[in-house]
């Protein structure tokens, strides 16, 4: 009885040594591995500025570490390799005087541009370690944002007009959020105000006299913001009165329009221009010659009868 009891505990304590070679083995095959470690996944950038992207790495082996860094797109591009901080082969062209490795792996970029926004891979391999450590560090590159302005058609409006329109704009800047206010309180899609999806466009649908205020739009990118001038919207009472005059200066305008159309001035009557007298010259003498004012009608006879024909006879004065 007492041999039967003894026999399992001596399998369980075999059981027991056997799990700690295990863990053992195990343990001992980690110091086979690059072991890496990397401070900040995510570094974010200004155009023109520098990158540090920080990685670090143990191991019990003195050979040099073979890094190599890959920028993630349909196909990796290689940005460097190097052993230890020496670069292996050439840099590709934007990369060149760009590029600086330090020993424990870490990659420094100079003068950033747009494009060096992405997703980066790291590598990094000893000779006498089984395992290679890997690790990715995204890297934002954005363009630092200029003084937003607002634009609009109009600072002053009248009571109920529909759709007045303000633009919040700004010359340079990426990745861009905008926010509004009014009276310096944070502005949100609501009944009457209105936000276009990228908010960028605030649309007030009715105008009321309790819009006259101020208003100002904020823009925020990952690397900055700013804030613009205010502007004042001023909104004006549309009252009684001057619907009344507005509507009877339309009608006016359009009984103007219709008494020009169908009035056509009257013609007078032009009496002919009266000839003027004229004095008959002797163009062989070249000297006037002056005829009396006596007309003496020519009689002629016509079968027997004296009549006095409608042809006149001037008679010259010698």
């Amino acid at each position: 009885m007492k041999a039967e009891k003894e026999a399992p505990s001596k399998a369980k304590i075999i059981s027991q040594i056997f799990l700690l070679m295990s863990l053992f083995s195990f343990n001992s095959g980690g110091v086979l591995a690059v072991n890496m470690t990397i401070p900040n996944t995510l570094i974010r950038g200004t155009v023109g500025g520098e990158a540090l992207l920080s990685v670090r790495y143990n191991s019990f082996s003195l050979d040099l570490p073979v890094i190599k860094w890959q920028l993630k797109r349909e196909k990796s591009v290689t940005v460097v390799q190097s052993i230890g901080t020496d670069i292996i082969g050439t840099l590709r062209p934007e990369y060149r005087d760009r590029i600086l490795v330090f020993e424990n792996g870490t990659l420094l970029l100079h003068n950033l541009r747009l494009s060096d926004d992405g997703i980066y891979d790291v590598e990094i391999s000893i000779t006498d370690d089984t395992f290679t450590g890997e690790g990715s560090i995204t890297l934002t590159v954005d363009e630092p944002i200029s003084r937003p302005y607002i634009l609009m058609e109009a600072s002053s409006v009248l009571e109920l007009s529909e759709n007045v329109i303000l633009n919040c704009s700004h010359n340079n800047g990426t990745r861009t959020t905008y926010k509004w206010f009014k009276g310096g309180k944070p502005l949100t899609n609501v009944t009457r105000f209105v936000l276009s999806p990228d908010q960028k466009l605030l649309t007030i649908t009715r105008v009321l006299m309790a819009d006259d205020d101020i208003y100002s739009c904020a823009v925020e990118n990952p690397v900055g913001n700013m804030t613009s001038l205010p502007i004042r919207l001023t909104v004006y009472k549309r009252s009684s009165l001057y619907i009344i005059l507005s509507t009877g200066g339309i009608f006016l305008l359009i009984t103007l329009v219709t008494v020009c159309a169908c009035w056509t001035p009257s013609k007078k009557p032009r009496h002919p221009a009266r000839k003027p007298l004229t004095r008959f010259y002797d163009h062989s003498q070249r000297s006037p010659i002056i005829h009396t004012d006596d007309v003496l009608p020519k009689m002629t006879e016509h079968n027997g009868v004296n009549a006095v024909t409608s042809l006149y006879i001037l008679q010259q004065k010698v």
